[in-house]
């Protein structure tokens, strides 16, 4: 069985580790903060959570990497938040050298590590994270569209009012307002769901999902947890069970949809080795376009990494 470090115990890290203790798959899960404290609260409170929902992950919390030390799987949500008055490259800069410098910390204690990647601007710390590690990209990854299309499906199954269960959808592309929707691969209990909604519901329901981490971040005044913790914990699930899942994650393309050297999100299966393989599907010309521009806005945020 396998052992899960979670590296931030903020909202996000520590909702990763409770949905992972209640799946049950893996022997142990540490959860790691600069603020020990934090981490080593909120283990032992979803330990004490373990009686009462039936699970044995043994949970741990602690701001001592040691304690990583073999872990199969690194999930990463350590970094800040963008705060007002902040650019979007000082956002970078700052998050890039926690990202670069949890991932040495990490492989000083575990050798061959599958790192997921959720700290934000996502593409970039995806980057960074394979740039810092060394490793082969397919063990280094980010989570986003998972949680894009959660919420693409969520808001459908409103519209539509249907069991968000039966909704199978992709999207590709960037996280956030570059994102690629592809409403001809979304379909309703295998209904394509152009034949469920007009196309003006439907593109509004594609721009909503595009801000729809802004969305929460003007409701709750911070940035999500439950639905980003619990899509990280689904890559976990696949990847410990080796089930082959198909999901869309953000992943370096070394040819794939005709793109070189740029993270974008994109079908893959999940499964032991990490990213066993990437899926091409079809697209046509407009959706090749804006995966075109979606890349293009990728890799000038890439390039303000490189020039830091």
């Amino acid at each position: 069985m396998s052992k899960v470090t979670v590296i931030g115990a903020g909202n996000v890290g520590a909702t990763v580790a409770n949905v992972l203790a209640h799946k049950d798959i893996v022997n142990e899960v540490v959860l790691v903060d600069i603020v020990g404290d934090l981490a080593k609260g909120k283990a032992l409170d979803t330990w004490q959570q373990a009686p009462i929902d039936h699970y044995s992950t043994q949970l741990t919390g602690t701001s001592d990497y040691t304690e990583t030390a073999n872990s199969d799987i690194v999930v990463i949500t350590a970094g800040i938040p963008r705060k007002p008055g902040m650019s979007r490259d000082d956002l970078i800069s700052t998050n890039a050298n926690i990202v670069t410098s949890v991932v040495k910390s990490i492989l000083e204690h575990s050798k061959n590590p599958i790192i997921i990647v959720v700290s934000n601007p996502l593409d970039v710390m995806t980057y960074a994270a394979l740039k810092a590690s060394g490793l082969d990209k397919t063990r280094v990854f980010g989570m986003a569209g998972i949680l894009d299309t959660a919420r693409y499906r969520a808001f459908l199954a409103t519209e539509l009012n249907v069991s968000p269960k039966d909704i199978q959808a992709l999207l590709m592309g960037g996280h956030g307002d570059t994102m690629v929707p592809l409403p001809r691969y979304t379909t309703v209990a295998g209904i394509p769901v152009t034949e469920l909604i007009d196309a003006d519901k439907l593109d509004a329901i594609v721009e909503r999902t595009k801000v729809g981490g802004g969305e929460l971040v003007k409701l709750m005044g911070t940035s999500a947890w439950y639905a980003p913790g619990a899509a990280a914990a689904q890559m976990v699930e696949s990847i410990v069970k080796n089930e082959n899942r198909v999901f869309p994650v953000c992943a370096k393309l070394t040819g794939e949809y005709g793109l070189h050297d740029v993270f974008v999100g994109v079908p893959v299966k999940l499964g032991k080795n990490g990213i066993e393989s990437i899926i091409e599907v079809k697209l046509n010309a407009a959706e090749k376009e804006l995966l075109n521009q979606s890349a293009a806005a990728v890799k000038s945020v890439m390039d303000v990494f490189d020039n830091m």
